[in-house]
């Protein structure tokens, strides 16, 4: 692996957004945003070309939603596939959050996330991806 060093030349307000997404997102340097910027684009645009990735689906709901726990098992059973593991929290009297650890092309994990987070009751879904190579 080389390291290069480069210089890079940026307007004053997007300058600006930059320290202020440095400042409250706890890097320690710009260098480091801009890598992690650069990382997040690459691996978005492998999500586009539908190469394999993989991240976590994470779901929170009402436990005392009785349907919602077996509509997410139902959904899951059609993606054994691409699941690697999946868990339960509780967090509290009424939330719940599952987690779907996952692996496979990103249309295919997308499919997944969308279809669980459609689920009337789910208050919160998200999907995080990574390239997995």
């Amino acid at each position: 692996m080389s390291l290069k060093r480069f210089g890079v030349s940026l307007e004053g307000r997007l300058l600006e957004v930059l320290d202020d997404y440095v400042s409250k997102n706890g890097y320690a340097n710009r260098s480091q945003a801009i890598r992690f910027l650069i990382e997040k684009n690459v691996a978005e645009q492998k999500w586009l070309c539908n190469h394999v990735v993989a991240g976590s689906v994470i779901v929170m709901y009402d436990q005392g939603k009785k349907d919602v726990a077996s509509q997410i098992t139902a959904i899951q059973q059609s993606y054994v596939d691409v699941i690697l593991a999946s868990s339960q929290y509780y967090l509290g009297t009424h939330s719940c959050m599952h987690v779907a650890t996952v692996k496979g092309s990103a249309f295919r994990l997308t499919e997944f996330a969308d279809r669980l987070t459609a689920i009337k009751g789910i208050k919160h879904g998200k999907l995080v991806m990574s390239r997995a190579d």
